[in-house]
């Protein structure tokens, strides 16, 4: 069953024209040709305007579609020969973050990231994408093998944030991403990271530390998810929509505030629209990015990374008007 979005209705009742234009030209004698190419074209407009104007909490919608893709689509359709690995050797699997070497055109890398589940259970299982301690202390230990071996590592951000549950906590949920923050930053081997749905808060910084950060059109990164912001601001949920324009989370407004380092375009409609067409995308931005990273020496890789951060968070201070 296909998802639609409140403000996608226009644009399917319009296709459902279209398509009962056709059927009735194809069974009858009647010519709708004109009709429909007419009927098409606004079709075409409609869509362009929809998509090309969307707002902040619009996007978020996108992001959280059901059918968008996730992790494990772009590994099948990006890499080839996926070993998952397994396990952080201190507690259990974590299945809402895996991992794994795989091939990029021939060349291994450790490909990661945060999985969804597409039905009640699976989700379940996947834990809705929000990672616990064991999963991020996975990543970090599958990030230190890539070290070993000198492998790039690509990490798929996708989730609404890291669970927060007392057994998390108990098991050390802040401060295991405060050791992947840290560990990530000194890693000795190229890291790009790829927002792809949801980047909601610790839970993406916990495998989000690299040399590129990129987001995909219709994803989002914030610090807290629209809902949250609006509970804490408005103690209100349904201000969600303000929420979103304020916390400036979309692609195109980190990319100006310069928290992130490029924007990778979606169809028309967004990723579930043509899984393929967007997972080239992704594929072509990961062997543009590792071409320039790859020639930097350990130190110099390490220093540009520091900076880049370092750079973030730049503020002006004006003196108020007396």
């Amino acid at each position: 069953m296909i998802t639609v979005l409140d403000f996608e209705k226009p644009i399917v009742e319009l296709e459902k024209k279209i398509s009962e234009l056709r059927s009735l030209s194809a069974d009858g004698n009647l010519n709708l040709q004109t009709e429909v190419k007419k009927l098409e074209s606004r079709l075409d407009h409609l869509k362009k305007e929809t998509y090309h104007n969307l707002s902040p909490w619009q996007r978020v919608q996108i992001a959280r579609h059901p059918q968008r893709p996730y992790t494990l689509d772009y590994i099948h359709q990006i890499f080839t020969d996926f070993v998952e690995l397994h396990g952080d050797r201190t507690y259990a699997d974590d299945k809402a973050l895996i991992g794994g070497f795989a091939k990029l055109d021939g060349e291994t890398v450790l490909v990661l990231g945060h999985q969804k589940g597409r039905d009640a259970k699976e989700n379940i299982m996947r834990n809705f994408g929000s990672a616990h301690p064991e999963g991020y202390r996975k990543a970090i230990r599958l990030m230190k093998l890539a070290e070993k071996f000198n492998r790039p590592i690509v990490a798929l951000v996708d989730t609404p944030g890291a669970y927060p549950g007392i057994g998390a906590e108990e098991r050390g949920q802040a401060y295991t991403i405060a050791c992947n923050i840290r560990d990530m930053a000194r890693a000795r081997v190229p890291i790009l990271v790829y927002v792809i749905g949801e980047g909601g808060s610790g839970g993406a910084l916990g495998i989000g530390v690299g040399d590129r950060v990129m987001v995909l059109e219709n994803a989002y990164y914030s610090v807290i998810s629209p809902e949250g912001c609006a509970a804490i601001l408005w103690k209100d949920r349904t201000k969600a929509p303000e929420a979103a324009a304020a916390l400036k989370l979309t692609a195109k407004d980190l990319l100006g505030l310069k928290l992130i380092d490029e924007v990778v375009k979606e169809p028309l409609g967004g990723a579930h629209n043509n899984v393929v067409e967007t997972a080239l995308s992704i594929k072509l931005s990961i062997k543009k990015n590792l071409k320039d990273i790859l020639p930097l020496d350990k130190d110099t890789l390490i220093e540009k990374r520091y900076e880049k951060f370092r750079r973030m968070g730049v503020f002006e201070k004006r003196e108020e008007k007396k």
